[in-house]
């Protein structure tokens, strides 16, 4: 039920708002029939959220970690991480007008891995730029005007917030040789350097999404106790592969969880950052880095 709540209410707010903003005309009966189930819908959320919340503050939950907790529990995954991460893109276009970047110290070393994607997301801005223009030009209607612009500029925003999530979020090889491999706030990977075998660079071009995940397999590149491969695509190309000594658990964008033993990603110096890791690392008998 609370699946349904949580998709219904914005797509009949939605449906609802691009009605009577084009000018449809909707029967009263039709509108109030349409409101007063949004209007369940709400109350029934919030009556949810309010049981989990006063079933975590008898446990002796306090206010602000029961509120989390109870948000957990009544909000699915997809909603909280979509919602997350549409926040931390607008922290992302003002981290990257003031040329910051994020969860880089002093003795790390950022590694970029914009560059096989940089010139699409120019062009893919350049198209929705021509065509805010060329639609205020060509449509005649003011309020369907004013639809279209808004759209067309939260189009723009969020590309230039995916690159800008890009640049300010690289990978990270730490100083102690561990890694932290990113793209923006979609993904992001923690592998500690005690857990690394091997790192080398290794060029790819496997087709598909930005993450893929084959499951383990024993006579394979996987790991017969649960740890498959995890290619991170950039650009259609990943250019560092490592190997752990033990799976590491990793988050997909919407929630979902695998493990990994091998990771492929991209990173645009695969040889600075396999230099970095193999010099941070302590040598290990019978181990090839």
């Amino acid at each position: 039920m609370k699946r349904v709540a949580w998709f219904a209410v914005p797509v009949c707010e939605i449906g609802l708002i691009v009605c009577l903003l084009a000018g449809v005309s909707l029967p009263t009966p039709l509108l109030l029939a349409a409101e007063a189930v949004v209007l369940v819908l709400v109350v029934l959320e919030a009556l949810i959220l309010r049981r989990h919340y006063a079933a975590a503050r008898r446990s002796g939950t306090g206010r602000r970690d029961a509120l989390v907790a109870a948000v957990r529990t009544a909000v699915p995954t997809p909603v909280r991480r979509l919602t997350a991460q549409e926040i931390r893109s607008w922290g992302n276009l003002v981290r990257w007008a003031a040329r910051r970047t994020h969860g880089v110290g002093a003795a790390d070393l950022p590694v970029p891995y914009t560059g096989p994607q940089t010139a699409m997301l120019y062009g893919l801005l350049s198209v929705a730029v021509v065509e805010t223009v060329a639609l205020a030009l060509l449509i005649p209607w003011p309020l369907v005007h004013l639809i279209m612009l808004v759209l067309d500029v939260y189009t723009v925003l969020m590309v230039l917030a995916l690159h800008a999530g890009c640049v300010t979020r690289p990978h990270v090889v730490g100083a102690d040789g561990s890694l932290r491999i990113r793209y923006g706030t979609l993904f992001d990977l923690r592998i500690p350097a005690a857990d690394i075998v091997s790192v080398r660079a290794d060029r790819r071009f496997p087709d598909g999404g930005l993450l893929q995940y084959a499951p383990a397999q024993e006579d394979g590149d996987g790991d017969k106790d649960g740890g498959g491969v995890l290619d991170l695509v950039v650009g259609s190309q990943t250019t560092v592969r490592v190997e752990l000594s033990a799976p590491v658990p990793f988050v997909r964008p919407l929630g979902a969880t695998g493990r990994a033993r091998v990771v492929r990603f991209h990173a645009d110096r695969p040889e600075e950052l396999v230099k970095a890791v193999r010099a941070a690392l302590p040598p290990a008998p019978g181990v090839r880095r």
